[in-house]
């Protein structure tokens, strides 16, 4: 979901509504997963199960850095609004991964976060954390001090680092989603989630990366 306006069931529900709302919807989105038993964790591979586990928090992040820039003083009202969509969709989007888990009665987050993007390649990104322990956990993730930075700034500062930190994180996000659409192990929901996130995210970096470049300033590198 990421239309410029949020539907109306959206805009007439508060903080704490709209949280329990969208895990219902998560939910409702699990039990249609199978015809089958809750008990029946084979429903979900475990491609399935590490993508809805590590894309989930992958968001969390997100969202973070959404809220943090709409806290911020003198903020652009294009960005805001950009901040503002990007809650709705990844709020959306969490709530239907751990729908999902929830609804077999898996843990919401892994043990081993990016295991399943090594499946049959001894060079993916989980692998490589355990020679570089300062790496992030995830592709395209900003590091704490990132986060605190962005939390210190206002105005074109802030926009122009969260547009950055944005850009770099959905170009992680699409790594993890097209690699989740490729396994051959993932089931038809989270090739279709995965199949939407590409494109709405796909979509956002292009508008991201016009943003940014009005301010005068480059994306990170990945």
């Amino acid at each position: 979901m990421t239309t410029k306006q949020r539907p109306a069931w959206l805009q007439i529900a508060g903080p704490a509504s709209l949280a329990v709302l969208l895990v219902a919807i998560g939910v409702v989105v699990g039990s249609v997963w199978s015809p089958g038993s809750r008990d029946d964790v084979k429903a979900m591979s475990a491609a399935d199960i590490g993508f809805a586990q590590d894309m989930s928090t992958h968001h969390d992040q997100a969202l973070l850095m959404a809220r943090t820039i709409l806290a911020a003083p003198g903020v652009d009202p294009t960005i805001r609004g950009l901040a503002d969509q990007l809650v709705v969709a990844q709020s959306a989007e969490s709530a239907t991964m751990r729908g999902w888990l929830q609804f077999f009665e898996l843990p919401l987050t892994s043990d081993e976060p990016m295991s399943w993007m090594s499946h049959g390649d001894s060079h993916a990104h989980g692998d490589l954390s355990a020679d570089m322990p300062d790496a992030p956990l995830m592709p395209g993730m900003a590091s704490t001090d990132e986060l605190g930075r962005l939390a210190t700034l206002s105005g074109d500062e802030a926009e122009k680092l969260f547009l950055q930190l944005m850009i770099r994180h959905h170009r992680g996000g699409l790594e993890m989603a097209q690699a989740a659409y490729n396994d051959d192990r993932s089931g038809p929901a989270t090739k279709q989630l995965a199949l939407n996130m590409l494109g709405d995210q796909g979509n956002e970096i292009g508008q991201m990366s016009m943003l940014l470049k009005e301010r005068g300033a480059e994306p990170l590198p990945t």
